[in-house]
């Protein structure tokens, strides 16, 4: 044996080199350190071998390499600029190593090869694939971008333009694509692709494959002349900064090494790439998007724990049609789950089945399913008007009116109709749960299933769990979320639950504004470019006035101290005259259908007349700071205030639900990652500054300790 270590071996027989990654530890080879150290020494012993005349590459695991190992992140980017600088270029020199040997090289790709693994493959100089498997550059998703050479030999092996999609979009093609782009030479069976991968390297040991012609491409200048480089770079950036809203510098900072390194050789190129890639790490957005990671981690391994205790669900129901029972009832047939849908009335259930064959005609139309998945998945939900075959129901999704005393009458009901270990799931947005289970006899079955509208495209579903619900009951519906597709976040019953309640003060920031004379219209502005996906007015056009008035009562309500407005506000004015938003064709906007049936707004003179009744000295200027400050304040405060009060356990559950439930700027990280990148001591001053507002913008005492000791909501900051 050539060299063995913990991560890898490297044996040679009959002068072909074979390195085997298969890290000792885990189920998955990862590029993390220990696998580098070990790379680093193989390379340098095949560097010296004297009975080697062709190295074959492959994987013992079921996935070649998945990435970087992202928990090493943290304290790597920490590091000074010249520390990350010496790491990368050992890194590097490495890849170069293999690159540079004097003898054929082929990688054999299984499963997935990500991010370094792909870069990994791209330092040989002949990559097969199996049908099965995929490759990519996922590093943009992460606020960086590939710093193995992934930025130099990517576009010298499949030209600039393609290399620039790999890179900017971040997303794994699929064996069949990698090759019509020249990323990989064959593509084989899986069972084939040892063999597949010897063949290939013993015809090019014969001269039958000019593989020292492969080499020299990668290690030379791109082959562009100045103007179509120009044309090639320029292009790709302006299509990138329109699609990304100039939000995440990752893919132009690509884009813009990718053009410095042109015209440079292979060692030049990666020395530009690393100064990019520094200047990346060190980015907030880099912080805010790696923790996005680290938080979807932590929510799927508390899953995998419920997983464990959970009953299944082979069979569900949705109590109230309609659009939101329609929605549910969708998602659930899609993914498999046969589902009834009652409702009292015919009407409803037509409704619901409409939004369901809507949603499944939709699937057809983007050739995600064919005419036979579509009806087959239409044959799961049966509609009914009683609860004839309610006993062998595993679950029972409450979606009629929010209105706790039909909530409490209709579950109550049911609960009469089902098997004692059914699960009871009230899909309410803002009524308490334990108030809910007052009514029921069984209060350990019962808990809170919170989807977002709209059903099929929002992520997020809270799971309410109530003084009285059971681990198992909870456990049970969180399995089926994710059955479902969906990413379920445990919280605590309280007013709002988590997320509308972290909402309605940004919310009272925006009214606020309106009622010191801000424009409604530049507020969306600002806060559209500060990341949302739309304004406030705009969204509570959206979402309807008479909704947000009604989740504003229910906060009001449970947080009197900080919530309960005297002042009557723009929304009030609005629902006052019948301008509920895109339901009426008014709000703060006029409403009118494009040419395909979609609400298109425009201003409408009508509403700034409406305002002007509740504005207190006229119009005023706000720059874009004060705006920014005076609508995200209150809400980190409260999303602080959660945390403490236990509605939600981790810092990362509660930015997850605000990111996955409202559309918070994933580049931001959520609110308390967005605290921790703004720094405590300047929240609690800016909230100080406006602290005249109300005690919305009062930090708790545990902010301000935190402030005072420097301390941080999460450790990547």
């Amino acid at each position: 044996m050539l060299y063995e270590g913990s991560t890898l071996t490297v044996d040679v027989a009959d002068g072909i080199a074979v390195l085997t990654f298969d890290a000792k530890e885990g189920s998955v080879n990862k590029f993390d350190q220990a696998t580098i150290d070990d790379l680093n020494q193989a390379a340098k012993a095949l560097s010296h071998a004297d009975d080697v005349k062709g190295l074959l590459v492959k994987s013992a695991k079921p996935a070649f390499i998945v990435g970087a190992d992202i928990m090493e992140f943290g304290e790597r980017f920490k590091s000074s600029d010249e520390q990350m600088k010496a790491w990368m270029a050992d890194a590097n020199a490495m890849f170069s190593t293999i690159e540079d040997l004097d003898f054929p090289s082929v990688t054999a790709i299984n499963g997935l090869a990500l991010g370094g693994g792909l870069e990994m493959c791209l330092a040989t100089d002949f990559r097969v694939m199996t049908q099965s498997a995929k490759i990519g550059f996922p590093e943009t998703q992460l606020g960086i971008y590939p710093g193995f050479g992934g930025t130099v030999r990517a576009p010298r092996l499949i030209g600039a333009d393609n290399a620039i999609e790999w890179i900017a979009d971040g997303k794994p093609r699929s064996a069949d694509k990698a090759f019509k782009a020249g990323m990989v030479d064959a593509v084989v069976a899986d069972d084939e692709l040892e063999v597949a991968a010897r063949d290939l390297l013993d015809r090019a040991i014969e001269g039958e494959f000019d593989w020292a012609a492969r080499k020299a491409e990668k290690k030379a200048p791109l082959k562009l002349n100045r103007t179509e480089a120009a044309m090639v770079f320029q292009t790709s950036k302006g299509y990138v900064l329109g699609a990304t809203k100039g939000n995440y510098p990752a893919p132009i900072e690509a884009i813009d090494r990718m053009a410095q390194a042109a015209d440079k050789s292979r060692d030049e190129a990666i020395a530009i790439e690393t100064e990019g890639f520094i200047k990346l790490a060190k980015s907030t957005e880099a912080a805010a998007l790696i923790q996005l990671f680290l938080n979807d981690q932590l929510i799927k391994k508390k899953g995998k724990k419920y997983g464990k205790i959970a009953h299944d669900i082979n069979q569900a129901a949705v109590l109230g049609a309609g659009i939101m029972g329609g929605g549910i009832a969708y998602q659930a047939a899609y993914k498999g789950v046969p589902t009834l849908m009652k409702d009292i009335k015919e009407e409803a259930i037509d409704q619901g089945l409409e939004e369901a064959a809507k949603h499944f005609s939709k699937g057809v139309e983007r050739g995600k399913l064919d005419t036979a998945a579509m009806a087959q998945g239409m044959s799961r939900i049966r509609p009914t008007l009683s609860y004839a075959e309610f006993e062998g129901v595993d679950a029972v999704i409450e979606a009629v009116v929010e209105n706790p005393k039909i909530k409490k009458s209709v579950l109550a009901e049911t609960e009469e109709k089902v098997s004692e270990k059914s699960i009871l799931a009230s899909n309410t947005s803002s009524i308490s749960i334990d108030s809910l289970a007052e009514a029921l006899q069984r209060p350990e079955n019962f808990l809170g299933m919170h989807f977002f509208n709209p059903v099929h495209k929002m992520p997020l579903v809270e799971v309410i769990k109530g003084k009285a619900s059971s681990e198992e009951a909870v456990a049970t519906i969180v399995d089926f979320a994710h059955k479902l597709g969906k990413t379920p976040i445990v919280v605590n019953d309280c007013p709002g639950f988590l997320v509308n309640r972290i909402l309605f003060p940004y919310f009272f920031g925006f009214q606020q504004l309106i009622a010191d004379g801000a424009d409604f219209a530049q507020i969306d502005k600002v806060m559209e470019k500060f990341g949302w996906p739309m304004g406030p007015a705009y969204l509570s056009d959206v979402v309807g006035m008479d909704t947000s008035q009604h989740v504003e009562e229910v906060l009001a309500e449970g947080y009197p101290d900080r919530m309960d407005q005297d002042e009557k506000s723009s929304l009030d004015v609005m629902v006052e005259n019948n301008r509920l938003g895109q339901k009426t064709g008014s709000g703060y906007y006029k409403y009118e259908k494009d040419k395909k049936g979609r609400p298109k707004k425009s201003e409408d003179p009508q509403a700034y007349e409406l305002i002007k009744t509740v504005q207190r000295d006229g119009a005023q200027e706000f720059d874009a700071e004060q705006i920014v400050d005076r609508m995200m304040i209150p809400m980190i405060i409260e999303a602080a205030r959660a945390l403490e009060e236990g509605i939600a356990e981790t810092p990362n559950e509660v930015d997850m639900g605000l990111i996955m439930g409202l559309g918070f700027p994933p580049f931001r990280g959520g609110a308390l990652k967005y605290a921790d990148s703004l720094g405590l001591k300047a929240v609690c001053e800016k909230a100080d500054r406006y602290g005249h507002l109300g005690k919305l913008y009062e930090p708790t005492e545990r902010m301000r300790k935190m402030a005072a000791n420097g301390e941080t909501y999460f450790q990547m900051s």
